[in-house]
């Protein structure tokens, strides 16, 4: 008798480093729910809405101090972007974070601004007489990087035990300590490398500003690429809060292509404004596209699910119930939306076409934006211009290359065996008697 053994089949292992990649990219999104209320106080506050070149100019100078009070509600928040990221990322990315976390987040930026200032003259010398001091900036950077710092520190050392005459200062009193003294570490490296971290990030910007076109293409392709890995919030917050500087009208120094854009920067915008054409018009138009390729039978429910998702795209910009629904069953499509979202990006910087979001790139960004963009009623044809590019592309990939879109699963879908599964309801009853039992035996048998 031959004994036979047969391998364990081996665990397939992922990307290195992806899983923490994805926690970095949604610890993100805490501060970055922040941004709308943000911009939409500092929006409402500017002289053509509620000032004096708007509704005050109309209804009387009572709004004035009505405007002045929304401005500096919303600049208020952009001004301390950093402590806003720095606090969130910390809360977004521990395990069983509580409010020690965000205490320990606080502290530790504060502690990595003051030494960060205060090693300025050394680091980047000392001004000439009657200059201002150039200061060490890391911006929204310096914020996500003490987020990270206290969350790792709290996760490690929040249940610590001190001996008996230090008691008082374990556990999560410990956290804000000890991220205190990280800080000053992180911030003495921090200086020593800002020499060469600003001259990076001069020269993107440099090749940014001088061939936007090339540069909004592979940001915007890049930018679908990443959002199957969940680390697409980590590209979106070095361009968004990060590159280029702009002085405002307030004398305050903005980074970031959206921060500038909310405060008069002309230029500002080209990492934003060719979304708007693929949000409201393109996406919508690739569900039509899908809901007309379906078959027959599952047209009307199709219609139902990928309706209410074009609706939320268009209004809100917010794509992923519409692209999750293609992105690993189709995967094809989604490759070319990506490659089309980078061309989008493309031809509105050649264009000069400049826009912005506080959420995202819908028709409630794009309504309440309108008077301080430029050029954005071109963004309607060429939004359209991409919704018929986007109906006929797209239809004809999937009728062309058979693609299992929802609505066009295999007949056995309903019996689990489909990919597109999730359309169908499950039976509302349980198999009962033998039918349960013969469920549990054919169960029971090995593949």
């Amino acid at each position: 008798m031959t004994a036979t053994t047969v391998d364990a089949p081996r665990e397939k292992r992922g990307i290195p480093g992806l899983a923490q990649l994805q926690r970095i990219g949604r610890s993100l999104m805490m501060p970055i729910a922040s941004l709308p209320a943000a911009a939409l106080l500092l929006r409402l506050g500017q002289p053509d809405m509620l000032g004096k070149d708007g509704l005050a100019g109309m209804w009387g100078d009572w709004l004035l101090p009505v405007a002045d009070v929304f401005g500096a509600a919303g600049g208020a928040l952009f001004a301390n972007l950093p402590i806003i990221f720095a606090i969130g990322v910390a809360i977004g990315y521990a395990r069983k974070s509580d409010g020690s976390t965000a205490l320990a987040a606080l502290i530790g930026y504060l502690v990595f601004k003051g030494v960060s200032d205060v090693l300025s003259p050394y680091i980047l010398g000392k001004p000439t007489e009657g200059g201002t001091q150039e200061m060490i900036n890391y911006g929204v950077l310096g914020g996500i990087v003490m987020g990270l710092v206290a969350a790792l520190l709290f996760q490690k050392y929040s249940r610590i035990k001190l001996p008996p005459y230090l008691a008082f200062f374990g556990g999560r009193r410990f956290v804000p300590i000890i991220t205190a003294g990280m800080a000053i570490i992180v911030a003495v490296i921090g200086a020593f490398a800002y020499s060469a971290f600003d001259s990076g990030l001069g020269s993107v910007a440099t090749f940014v500003a001088a061939s936007p076109v090339l540069g909004g293409f592979v940001y915007g392709t890049l930018n679908r690429l990443l959002l199957p890995f969940g680390v697409h919030h980590i590209l979106n917050s070095t361009l968004w809060f990060q590159l280029g500087d702009y002085t405002g009208s307030d004398g305050l120094v903005y980074q970031g292509d959206l921060t500038r854009f909310f405060h008069g920067d002309p230029s500002a915008g080209i990492f934003m404004t060719g979304f708007f054409p693929i949000m409201m018009f393109a996406l919508p138009a690739a569900a039509l596209a899908i809901i007309h390729t379906a078959k027959p039978a599952r047209r009307k429910l199709v219609a139902g699910l990928m309706g209410s998702a074009a609706l939320v795209s268009f209004l809100t910009g917010v794509t992923e119930p519409l692209e999750f629904t293609f992105m690993f069953l189709a995967w094809p499509l989604f490759v070319i939306h990506a490659l089309l979202t980078g061309t989008s990006l493309a031809i509105v910087n050649w264009l000069g076409i400049h826009d912005g979001f506080g959420f995202s790139a819908g028709a409630i960004d794009y309504v309440l934006n309108f008077g301080i963009a430029q050029k954005p009623l071109l963004l309607i044809p060429i939004g359209l211009a991409y919704g018929a590019i986007y109906y006929f592309l797209f239809r004809w990939v999937i009728v062309r290359w058979n693609l299992p879109t929802p609505g066009r699963e295999r007949d056995d879908a309903q019996d689990g065996g489909g990919a597109g599964g999730f359309l169908y309801d499950q039976p509302d009853d349980e198999p009962t008697g033998a039918a349960k039992g013969t469920a549990q035996v054919a169960g029971s048998t090995p593949a």
